[in-house]
């Protein structure tokens, strides 16, 4: 089943979605929609300048919320029938989308593709461009097997630290795939990636906006967003998406 665009939704809860909306709109320069919904609680980061939107935000009841991934598609039935095939399992059929679980539990959906093709330009030196599903290590081997499969006509390959795996779109489609491997067992979650030209320089930036530091790794670093988030600033290149000097 080919994908024909992605979008990453960055998941709050509802008493926070304000500072959600503000922070993710500054840093992505987007504008925010309309909102969407029984009860108002969806709404698309819009960009400028004739570009297809490929970040949204959901209000979420319980919990600190997350990412997920959905996934536009000429043909809904098509792409749930396959998922079901590889693993996942449905949490809500709405015939013209759905929303499914992986083998290991990670949220995800399929939608009708409505003609986008245009991929937002790199803001403020990076860009929004990963969805890192963090996996514990007892389902780690089956979840990469389940994207490797669901995403079939995408690169799939070992990422640069050995407990990663990078599952890479065709050139043209905003939003890729990382899984990590946890150290310890816990449930499944997903966080938001950044590309960036300088990650210094971009989290001085987030932090201005209201971000709060939280760890740093080998190339990357982790923050809170305002509303309470995780998500990591990365050194890979906002065009390309890998790694300086990757080819």
């Amino acid at each position: 089943m080919t994908i024909r665009w992605t979008y990453a939704f960055i998941d709050r809860p509802a008493p926070l979605l304000g500072r959600a909306r503000d922070f993710w709109t500054a840093v992505t320069d987007t504008r925010l929609s309309e909102p969407r919904g029984e009860r108002g609680e969806f709404a698309t980061l819009l960009p400028a300048g004739g570009a297809d939107a490929c970040v949204k935000l959901q209000e979420v009841d319980s919990g600190n919320g997350g990412a997920h991934l959905d996934f536009a598609v000429e043909d809904v039935r098509r792409f749930v029938d396959g998922a079901l095939r590889l693993g996942a399992r449905t949490v809500a059929d709405h015939q013209d989308w759905a929303v499914l679980r992986s083998p290991a539990g990670q949220a995800f959906c399929a939608v009708p593709w409505d003609g986008e093709s245009v991929r937002p330009p790199v803001v403020r030196g990076s860009r929004l461009d990963q969805v890192c599903v963090d996996v514990p290590p007892s389902r780690y081997a089956a979840e990469v097997a389940f994207w490797s499969a669901l995403l079939s006509d995408w690169t799939s390959r070992p990422g640069s630290l050995p407990e990663f795996h990078a599952v890479v779109p065709p050139a043209g489609l905003p939003v890729r795939v990382l899984l990590q491997r946890l150290g310890d067992e816990r449930p499944v979650a997903a966080h938001l990636d950044l590309a960036c030209v300088d990650v210094e320089a971009t989290r001085a930036d987030h932090e201005r906006l209201g971000a709060v530091p939280v760890s740093r790794g080998a190339h990357w670093t982790v923050l809170r967003d305002p509303a309470g988030g995780t998500y990591c600033l990365t050194g890979r290149d906002p065009e390309s998406g890998g790694l300086p000097g990757a080819v």
